[in-house]
Protein backbone atom coordinates (compact mmCIF):
# COMPACT_ATOMS: atom_id res chain seq x y z
CA UNK A 1 0.00 0.00 0.00
CA UNK A 2 0.95 3.55 -0.90
CA UNK A 3 1.89 6.02 1.96
CA UNK A 4 2.70 9.59 1.34
CA UNK A 5 5.53 11.51 2.99
CA UNK A 6 5.53 13.62 6.11
CA UNK A 7 6.58 16.69 3.50
CA UNK A 8 3.22 16.17 1.56
CA UNK A 9 0.75 15.43 4.56
CA UNK A 10 2.15 19.10 5.98
CA UNK A 11 1.51 20.81 3.27
CA UNK A 12 -2.05 19.08 2.64
CA UNK A 13 -2.45 20.56 6.31
CA UNK A 14 -1.00 24.05 5.57
CA UNK A 15 -3.68 24.36 2.33
CA UNK A 16 -6.49 23.29 5.04
CA UNK A 17 -5.66 25.52 8.02
CA UNK A 18 -5.82 28.40 5.11
CA UNK A 19 -9.39 27.51 3.97
CA UNK A 20 -8.30 25.44 1.00
CA UNK A 21 -11.21 22.98 0.90
CA UNK A 22 -10.15 18.59 0.66
CA UNK A 23 -11.18 18.34 -2.93
CA UNK A 24 -9.01 21.22 -4.10
CA UNK A 25 -6.17 19.81 -1.43
CA UNK A 26 -6.63 16.40 -3.24
CA UNK A 27 -6.54 17.74 -6.66
CA UNK A 28 -3.22 19.78 -5.82
CA UNK A 29 -1.01 17.32 -4.39
CA UNK A 30 -2.41 14.24 -5.71
CA UNK A 31 -3.72 12.01 -2.91
CA UNK A 32 -6.73 10.51 -2.36
CA UNK A 33 -9.92 13.01 -0.74
CA UNK A 34 -10.15 10.68 1.66
CA UNK A 35 -6.86 10.52 2.77
CA UNK A 36 -7.11 14.43 2.97
CA UNK A 37 -10.15 14.22 5.26
CA UNK A 38 -8.39 12.27 7.47
CA UNK A 39 -5.78 14.38 8.11
CA UNK A 40 -8.11 16.96 8.54
CA UNK A 41 -9.50 14.68 11.06
CA UNK A 42 -6.50 13.96 12.89
CA UNK A 43 -5.30 17.41 12.46
CA UNK A 44 -8.69 18.88 14.26
CA UNK A 45 -8.85 15.97 16.85
CA UNK A 46 -4.88 17.07 18.24
CA UNK A 47 -6.07 20.69 18.51
CA UNK A 48 -9.65 19.76 20.25
CA UNK A 49 -11.38 20.84 17.46
CA UNK A 50 -13.97 18.41 16.80
CA UNK A 51 -17.34 19.62 17.36
CA UNK A 52 -19.40 17.33 19.52
CA UNK A 53 -15.84 15.67 21.03
CA UNK A 54 -17.45 15.40 24.44
CA UNK A 55 -20.00 13.29 24.06
CA UNK A 56 -22.28 11.94 21.34
CA UNK A 57 -25.24 10.42 22.41
CA UNK A 58 -26.22 6.54 21.63
CA UNK A 59 -29.46 5.55 20.73
CA UNK A 60 -28.55 2.24 23.38
CA UNK A 61 -26.31 3.85 26.52
CA UNK A 62 -28.17 7.23 26.17
CA UNK A 63 -31.63 6.52 24.70
CA UNK A 64 -30.81 9.18 21.39
CA UNK A 65 -33.92 8.89 19.41
CA UNK A 66 -33.08 6.01 16.30
CA UNK A 67 -34.36 6.77 13.03
CA UNK A 68 -35.67 2.47 12.74
CA UNK A 69 -36.40 2.69 9.38
CA UNK A 70 -32.77 3.77 8.29
CA UNK A 71 -31.19 1.74 10.50
CA UNK A 72 -33.28 -1.55 9.33
CA UNK A 73 -31.62 -0.79 5.86
CA UNK A 74 -28.13 0.16 7.02
CA UNK A 75 -28.41 -3.61 9.17
CA UNK A 76 -29.23 -5.52 6.35
CA UNK A 77 -26.39 -3.89 3.99
CA UNK A 78 -23.82 -4.48 7.06
CA UNK A 79 -24.96 -7.98 7.31
CA UNK A 80 -24.23 -8.21 3.44
CA UNK A 81 -21.17 -5.88 2.52
CA UNK A 82 -20.39 -4.44 5.62
CA UNK A 83 -17.66 -4.60 8.59
CA UNK A 84 -16.22 -2.97 11.94
CA UNK A 85 -12.56 -2.43 11.61
CA UNK A 86 -10.65 -0.74 14.35
CA UNK A 87 -6.93 -0.35 13.05
CA UNK A 88 -4.28 0.02 15.76
CA UNK A 89 -3.80 3.49 15.38
CA UNK A 90 -7.17 4.83 15.62
CA UNK A 91 -8.80 4.98 18.57
CA UNK A 92 -12.04 4.91 17.36
CA UNK A 93 -13.57 1.88 15.34
CA UNK A 94 -15.15 2.52 12.00
CA UNK A 95 -18.36 0.95 10.04
CA UNK A 96 -17.76 0.62 6.14
CA UNK A 97 -19.99 -0.62 3.47
CA UNK A 98 -18.61 -1.25 -0.02
CA UNK A 99 -20.37 0.10 -2.73
CA UNK A 100 -19.89 -0.61 -6.11
CA UNK A 101 -19.10 2.31 -8.53
CA UNK A 102 -22.26 0.60 -11.12
CA UNK A 103 -24.85 1.71 -8.89
CA UNK A 104 -24.87 5.17 -7.75
CA UNK A 105 -28.01 5.59 -6.21
CA UNK A 106 -27.27 2.88 -3.96
CA UNK A 107 -24.23 4.10 -2.62
CA UNK A 108 -26.55 7.88 -2.03
CA UNK A 109 -28.89 5.43 -0.41
CA UNK A 110 -25.79 4.07 2.08
CA UNK A 111 -24.86 7.28 2.79
CA UNK A 112 -27.93 9.10 3.73
CA UNK A 113 -28.76 5.91 5.80
CA UNK A 114 -25.24 5.96 7.52
CA UNK A 115 -26.42 9.66 8.32
CA UNK A 116 -29.77 9.41 9.56
CA UNK A 117 -28.39 6.87 12.08
CA UNK A 118 -25.30 8.47 13.04
CA UNK A 119 -26.57 12.16 12.99
CA UNK A 120 -23.43 13.40 15.21
CA UNK A 121 -21.47 11.78 13.19
CA UNK A 122 -19.67 13.03 9.41
CA UNK A 123 -19.64 10.21 7.26
CA UNK A 124 -17.64 9.88 4.25
CA UNK A 125 -16.32 7.78 0.48
CA UNK A 126 -13.23 6.27 0.58
CA UNK A 127 -12.28 5.93 -3.13
CA UNK A 128 -11.53 1.72 -3.58
CA UNK A 129 -10.70 -0.03 -7.24
CA UNK A 130 -14.27 -0.28 -8.61
CA UNK A 131 -15.95 0.48 -5.62
CA UNK A 132 -16.15 2.80 -2.39
CA UNK A 133 -16.42 2.79 0.70
CA UNK A 134 -19.29 4.62 2.65
CA UNK A 135 -17.66 5.30 5.99
CA UNK A 136 -18.79 6.29 9.76
CA UNK A 137 -16.33 6.17 12.68
CA UNK A 138 -18.47 5.76 15.74
CA UNK A 139 -17.39 4.22 19.52
CA UNK A 140 -20.68 3.04 19.72
CA UNK A 141 -20.94 0.58 16.69
CA UNK A 142 -20.70 -2.57 19.23
CA UNK A 143 -23.41 -1.60 20.67
CA UNK A 144 -25.76 -0.48 17.12
CA UNK A 145 -24.20 -3.68 15.84
CA UNK A 146 -23.70 -6.88 18.35
CA UNK A 147 -22.95 -8.68 15.30
CA UNK A 148 -19.62 -7.63 14.83
CA UNK A 149 -16.84 -10.18 15.77
CA UNK A 150 -13.23 -11.77 14.90
CA UNK A 151 -13.90 -13.24 11.48
CA UNK A 152 -16.20 -13.69 9.07
CA UNK A 153 -19.53 -13.53 9.28
CA UNK A 154 -20.43 -17.03 7.75
CA UNK A 155 -17.74 -18.66 10.36
CA UNK A 156 -19.47 -17.64 12.96
CA UNK A 157 -23.25 -17.37 14.82
CA UNK A 158 -25.38 -13.90 13.13
CA UNK A 159 -28.06 -13.49 15.45
CA UNK A 160 -29.99 -10.40 15.62
CA UNK A 161 -31.23 -9.24 19.70
CA UNK A 162 -34.34 -8.72 20.49
CA UNK A 163 -34.70 -5.00 19.87
CA UNK A 164 -32.93 -5.40 16.15
CA UNK A 165 -35.74 -8.17 15.63
CA UNK A 166 -38.16 -5.95 16.45
CA UNK A 167 -36.90 -2.83 14.15
CA UNK A 168 -37.12 -5.86 11.51
CA UNK A 169 -40.70 -6.77 12.24
CA UNK A 170 -41.53 -3.22 12.16
CA UNK A 171 -39.71 -1.98 8.82
CA UNK A 172 -39.24 -5.48 6.90
CA UNK A 173 -38.91 -4.00 3.27
CA UNK A 174 -36.32 -2.01 4.24
CA UNK A 175 -34.20 -4.69 6.17
CA UNK A 176 -34.71 -6.32 3.23
CA UNK A 177 -33.78 -3.88 0.86
CA UNK A 178 -30.40 -3.72 2.55
CA UNK A 179 -29.91 -7.44 2.03
CA UNK A 180 -30.88 -7.42 -1.71
CA UNK A 181 -28.92 -3.81 -2.18
CA UNK A 182 -25.58 -5.53 -0.73
CA UNK A 183 -25.87 -9.01 -1.45
CA UNK A 184 -28.70 -9.72 -4.16
CA UNK A 185 -29.74 -9.04 -7.75
CA UNK A 186 -32.40 -8.80 -10.32
CA UNK A 187 -32.14 -10.68 -13.21
CA UNK A 188 -33.89 -11.94 -16.11
CA UNK A 189 -34.09 -15.54 -17.14
CA UNK A 190 -35.49 -17.33 -20.14
CA UNK A 191 -36.19 -20.54 -21.26
CA UNK A 192 -38.06 -22.31 -23.92
CA UNK A 193 -41.17 -24.42 -24.43
CA UNK A 194 -42.71 -26.07 -27.35
CA UNK A 195 -45.89 -24.64 -28.12
CA UNK A 196 -48.27 -25.48 -31.07
CA UNK A 197 -44.89 -27.80 -32.52
CA UNK A 198 -42.73 -24.87 -32.23
CA UNK A 199 -40.23 -23.94 -29.47
CA UNK A 200 -40.92 -20.20 -28.40
CA UNK A 201 -38.47 -18.57 -25.76
CA UNK A 202 -40.26 -16.53 -22.95
CA UNK A 203 -38.33 -14.15 -20.24
CA UNK A 204 -39.00 -13.51 -16.88
CA UNK A 205 -37.66 -11.51 -13.72
CA UNK A 206 -36.30 -12.81 -10.80
CA UNK A 207 -34.35 -12.12 -7.31
CA UNK A 208 -31.49 -13.96 -5.94
CA UNK A 209 -30.09 -13.44 -2.65
CA UNK A 210 -26.84 -15.20 -2.36
CA UNK A 211 -24.94 -15.24 1.46
CA UNK A 212 -22.42 -18.09 2.64
CA UNK A 213 -23.66 -17.57 6.16
CA UNK A 214 -26.49 -20.02 7.17
CA UNK A 215 -27.84 -17.67 9.86
CA UNK A 216 -28.09 -14.24 7.63
CA UNK A 217 -29.66 -16.74 4.38
CA UNK A 218 -32.16 -17.37 7.29
CA UNK A 219 -32.70 -13.80 8.43
CA UNK A 220 -33.51 -12.98 4.36
CA UNK A 221 -36.11 -15.74 4.21
CA UNK A 222 -37.98 -15.56 7.28
CA UNK A 223 -38.52 -11.86 6.81
CA UNK A 224 -39.45 -12.42 2.80
CA UNK A 225 -41.94 -14.89 4.23
CA UNK A 226 -43.30 -12.56 6.84
CA UNK A 227 -44.29 -10.30 3.71
CA UNK A 228 -46.07 -12.66 1.86
CA UNK A 229 -42.87 -13.53 -0.25
CA UNK A 230 -42.80 -16.88 -2.03
CA UNK A 231 -39.08 -18.06 -2.31
CA UNK A 232 -37.18 -21.32 -3.04
CA UNK A 233 -32.88 -22.02 -2.15
CA UNK A 234 -30.74 -22.76 -5.02
CA UNK A 235 -27.64 -24.60 -4.77
CA UNK A 236 -24.25 -23.20 -6.15
CA UNK A 237 -22.60 -27.11 -6.82
CA UNK A 238 -23.75 -28.47 -3.49
CA UNK A 239 -23.76 -25.72 -1.29
CA UNK A 240 -27.41 -23.65 -0.78
CA UNK A 241 -25.72 -20.34 -1.29
CA UNK A 242 -28.89 -18.72 -3.05
CA UNK A 243 -32.19 -17.48 -2.25
CA UNK A 244 -34.54 -17.43 -5.44
CA UNK A 245 -37.27 -15.07 -6.01
CA UNK A 246 -39.01 -16.23 -9.20
CA UNK A 247 -42.78 -16.61 -8.52
CA UNK A 248 -44.77 -13.87 -10.44
CA UNK A 249 -46.89 -12.32 -7.96
CA UNK A 250 -43.47 -12.35 -5.37
CA UNK A 251 -41.39 -10.67 -8.41
CA UNK A 252 -43.91 -8.20 -8.36
CA UNK A 253 -44.13 -7.86 -4.46
CA UNK A 254 -40.05 -7.18 -4.92
CA UNK A 255 -40.43 -4.57 -7.63
CA UNK A 256 -42.71 -2.44 -6.15
CA UNK A 257 -40.79 -2.56 -2.31
CA UNK A 258 -36.75 -3.24 -3.59
CA UNK A 259 -36.97 -3.05 -7.96
CA UNK A 260 -33.23 -3.50 -9.68
CA UNK A 261 -30.04 -2.29 -8.74
CA UNK A 262 -29.42 1.65 -9.71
Amino acid sequence: MYTHGTGVRQKALALLRSGVKNAEVSQRLGVPVGTVGYWLHLDRAKQGALPGRSHRPCPRCDGRELDHAAYAYLLGLYLGDGHIIQYSQHRVPSLMIACAEAWPGLMDACHTAMQAVFPDNSVCRVRRTGCRNVKVYSQHLGCLFPQHGPGKKHDRTIALEPWQQAIVDAHPWEFIRGLFHSDGCRITNWTTRLVAGERKRYEYPRYFFTNKSDDIRKLCSDTLTKVGVEWTTLARGSDPFNISVARRPSVALMDAHVGPKY
